[in-house]
C-alpha cells in the first residue's frame, strides 16, 4: 500500500483508469459478440445493424488508447469481411 500522499493519489488514479478501461473493453467485446450472434441467427439485417453499431465502439476504444489504431482497424476489417461473406451466402 502506498504511504506518501502522491503515491496514494497515483494509486487511486490507477484504480479509476483500470475500471474505465475494463468497461470500454467489455463494451467493445459485447459489440463484437452481437455481430457474431446475429450471424449465427442467420439474420442479415441484424448482422449489418450490429456491424454498424460495433464499428464506432471499436474506433472509440482505439482513440482512447485501450487498443492500438491498427489493431482496431484489423478488427473492423475482419468483422466487415465476415458480415459481407455472410450476406453473400444468404443471397
Amino acid at each position: 500500500m502506498a504511504n506518501h500522499k502522491s503515491a496514494l493519489k497515483r494509486s487511486k488514479q490507477g484504480q479509476v483508469r483500470r475500471l474505465r478501461n475494463r468497461a470500454r473493453n467489455s463494451r467493445m467485446k459485447t459489440a463484437i459478440k452481437a455481430v457474431d450472434t446475429a450471424i449465427e441467427a442467420k439474420s442479415v439485417e441484424a448482422a449489418q445493424a450490429a456491424l454498424l453499431a460495433a464499428i464506432p465502439v471499436i474506433d472509440r476504444v482505439a482513440v482512447k488508447g485501450n487498443l492500438h489504431k491498427k489493431n482496431a482497424s484489423r478488427k473492423v476489417s475482419r468483422l466487415t469481411k465476415r458480415v459481407n461473406a455472410f450476406v453473400a451466402t444468404m443471397q
